[in-house]
C-alpha cells in the first residue's frame, strides 16, 4: 500500500490556495509566516509543483495549483464532515428506506403500528416488509436493516435487543359448535387442529403436554402462515393455533373466537436484530426505538405459551 502523505497539509494547502500568499495564510492557520513557508515548501515537495511563485511584489498561483484549489477545497469539505458527529436527525425530512424481515404474525400485530407511526413523523421513509424464509443471519450486513423474530445463535457483529415474549391461543369460527366453550384437555385434545409451520412439521411441543396427560389430538391441516390458518378455521370446524396477540388482532377483522389453550406451555421470547454497522446511526436507532415502543404498547408480555 502507497504511504499517505501528511493530511495535516491539506488544511494548509487550502489556506495557501485561497489567500495566494504566504502572509495571509499564515493569518488565517494562526502561525508565523516563517513556518508557513517552510510548510509551502513541503507542499511543493509532496505535490510536486511549486504552487506559488512570483509575480511582480506578490505570489501568483500555478496552473497546477489553480487546477488543485476546487478538489483540495472538496476534499477538505469532505474530510471534516466525516470527522463531524451526525447531524440532529430530521424525521420530517428524512428520505430512507428500511427493510424489515419477521413472519407474517409479527407483521400484523406490528406492521400497521410502525406503518401509521412513519407516516406521522418520517412521512418520505419507506418500509418493505419482508416475510421470514430460509434466513442467514449474514443478511444483515447488506440486505435486511432489522430482523424481528426469535433468533438463535447469531454472529459476532449482530446486535440484539429483547422486545417481549407471546404465548399462543386457539381460535375457531364465532358462529361454530365450541366458539364459547371453556376447553378441558380432553376436549382440547378431541377437536381437530389448525397448525403453523414453514417446513410442515405437526408434533409440537403441545403434543408432547397432552402425552404428559396420556392424550393426543388430530392435526387436520398445516398452513404455511397464521393469516392462511384464520381462513382455514372459517372454513371449518377446526381450532388454529395462533400467538395470542395475533388472533386478537385477527378477531378484530374476522368472525373469529378467541379460546385458551388449556395447558401450561411455554412463551416465546422475540428480539430485534441488528449489524453494527448501523448501531449509531440516528435513523435506525429511531427505528429500533419506535419498534420497541409499539410492542411495548401492545403489551406482548408472556401469553399462554407456544404450540409450534
Amino acid at each position: 500500500m502507497q504511504q499517505l502523505p501528511d493530511m495535516n497539509l491539506l488544511p494548509a494547502l487550502d489556506a495557501l490556495l485561497r489567500a495566494g500568499g504566504v502572509a495571509g495564510a499564515a493569518a488565517e492557520m494562526r502561525i508565523s509566516p516563517s513556518a508557513m513557508s517552510r510548510t509551502l515548501g513541503r507542499l511543493r515537495r509532496v505535490v510536486g509543483d511549486e504552487l506559488l511563485v512570483p509575480s511582480g511584489r506578490g505570489l501568483v498561483l500555478t496552473p497546477r495549483a489553480r487546477e488543485l484549489q476546487p478538489r483540495v477545497e472538496a476534499a477538505l469539505a469532505s474530510a471534516l464532515a466525516a470527522l463531524r458527529p451526525p447531524p440532529e436527525l430530521e424525521l420530517a425530512t428524512l428520505e430512507r428506506e428500511f427493510t424489515v424481515r419477521s413472519n407474517d404474525g409479527m407483521a400484523v400485530v406490528f406492521g400497521s403500528a410502525l406503518t401509521e407511526r412513519v407516516m406521522r413523523e418520517a412521512p418520505r421513509v419507506r418500509l418493505r416488509m419482508l416475510p421470514e424464509g430460509d434466513e442467514n443471519p449474514a443478511d444483515l450486513r447488506d440486505l435486511i436493516d432489522l430482523d424481528v423474530g426469535q433468533m438463535g445463535e447469531l454472529p459476532h457483529d449482530i446486535r440484539t435487543e429483547p422486545l417481549g415474549a407471546y404465548g399462543y391461543v386457539a381460535v375457531a369460527r364465532a358462529d361454530g359448535p365450541y366458539a364459547h366453550e371453556r376447553l378441558t384437555p380432553e376436549r382440547f385434545a378431541a377437536l381437530p387442529h389448525i397448525t403453523v409451520t414453514r417446513r410442515g412439521r405437526v408434533r409440537s411441543v403441545v403434543d408432547e403436554r397432552l402425552a404428559e396427560l396420556g392424550l393426543t389430538r388430530d392435526v387436520l391441516a398445516t398452513a404455511p402462515t397464521y393469516t392462511a390458518a384464520c381462513f382455514f378455521a372459517l372454513r371449518s370446524d377446526a381450532l388454529a393455533l395462533l400467538p395470542r396477540q395475533f388472533a386478537l388482532e385477527a378477531a378484530r377483522v374476522m368472525p373469529l373466537a378467541v379460546l385458551t389453550i388449556p395447558l401450561d406451555l411455554p412463551t416465546n421470547p422475540f428480539v430485534q436484530a441488528w449489524h453494527i454497522r448501523v448501531d449509531a446511526d440516528p435513523a435506525h436507532r429511531w427505528l429500533r426505538g419506535a419498534l420497541a415502543e409499539i410492542v411495548a404498547g401492545l403489551g406482548m408480555g408472556p401469553g399462554d405459551g407456544d404450540p409450534t
